[in-house]
């Protein structure tokens, strides 16, 4: 293909050869997605309807699951479709809106991180200030932000990425598209434009992650002052939900992106891929609600709520 006005569509990579594994990876990815829509979903839920849950945390950790439902949604339902219907093309336009909507998650979401790092900061070391510096109008404004930064950024790339003329085919190596690998098909030398971008991108995200490294550096610091072992652990124990989350998404993502080209195979990049957009959304609810007592005891709430509402549907229907 001479440029990108030859391409229709685009050739995703293939998750399984054989029918029988097409069949159990859309078993797989079904039972994940659902669980990211159910454990995402109870949290939204719960959060909003419990006001003891309306602190700046728990606001925060609702628009991380609304980033996290966002990010699976972009991919997952795209690949079941691929592994039950037997297809891996997807047109222009949607791979071009896979890509938009990916990074602006990925992007949001690490920007997001940083804020509730910050968050967890000023409630340990400045437990007084608390109510000021993180009031209702400041954390709008900082999720605003995060969420503002990362369209942009996603914009920004998805733009000039699509601008780029592509000489390489139309074979996407990912079992979704994404940047890095739509690069690999443009022609020589034009992916330069991308890179004065994608180093303004890792600047900001350095500095984001070096905001992150301060605050848990002066709240450890804090935290070891603490002269009761029970304040400690209470200290502790709300900063590790998100120390996990943050180390999950960290770690995929640079040995995604940073691994040495030597062992980069088609399959390990699969496995890769699959670990840091798949994995992540489905496993943040869990995590987060694994050690905090108030979380657990609102989304039981709403799961009694919710079994309420079905039965007296079924008993309505029933009666009609």
């Amino acid at each position: 293909m001479s440029n990108s006005s030859c391409i229709t569509q685009f050739l995703l990579l293939a998750f399984a050869d054989t029918r029988e594994l097409q069949l159990l990876t859309f078993w797989l990815f079904l039972g994940i997605y659902l669980a990211a829509l159910l454990g995402n979903g109870l949290i939204i839920t719960a959060i909003a309807c419990d006001h003891h849950l309306h602190t700046p945390m728990y606001f925060f950790l609702l628009n991380l699951s609304l980033l996290d439902l966002g990010s699976i949604s972009t991919t997952v339902p795209k690949a079941m479709a691929s592994c039950l219907w037997d297809t891996r093309a997807i047109s222009y336009t949607g791979c071009a809106a896979q890509v938009l909507l990916f990074f602006f998650c990925a992007a949001a979401e690490f920007y997001l991180l940083t804020v509730m790092a910050y968050d967890r900061y000023v409630a340990i070391c400045k437990p007084l200030h608390y109510g000021t510096l993180l009031g209702s109008r400041a954390c709008v404004h900082m999720a605003v932000v995060a969420w503002g930064s990362g369209f942009l950024n996603a914009l920004l790339h998805t733009a000039n990425t699509f601008s780029l003329p592509l000489c390489h085919g139309n074979a996407v190596a990912h079992f979704f598209c994404e940047i890095p690998q739509i690069l690999k098909l443009s022609c020589s030398n034009a992916y330069l434009r991308e890179v004065w971008l994608t180093v303004a991108s890792i600047c900001l995200a350095f500095g984001c992650f070096v905001l992150i490294v301060v605050s848990y550096v002066q709240i450890f610091r804090a935290v070891l002052r603490i002269p009761s072992e029970q304040g400690r652990h209470k200290a502790f124990s709300t900063c590790l939900p998100h120390l996990a989350v943050l180390s999950l998404v960290i770690s995929t993502s640079f040995f995604a992106y940073l691994k040495s080209p030597s062992i980069s195979s088609p399959s390990l990049d699969l496995v890769v891929s699959f670990l840091y957009s798949v994995v992540p959304p489905a496993v943040n609810p869990l995590i987060y609600s694994m050690r905090n007592q108030d979380l657990k005891n609102a989304v039981w709430k709403s799961m009694t709520a919710w079994f309420s509402i079905a039965l007296n549907c079924l008993s309505s229907a029933n009666h009609s």
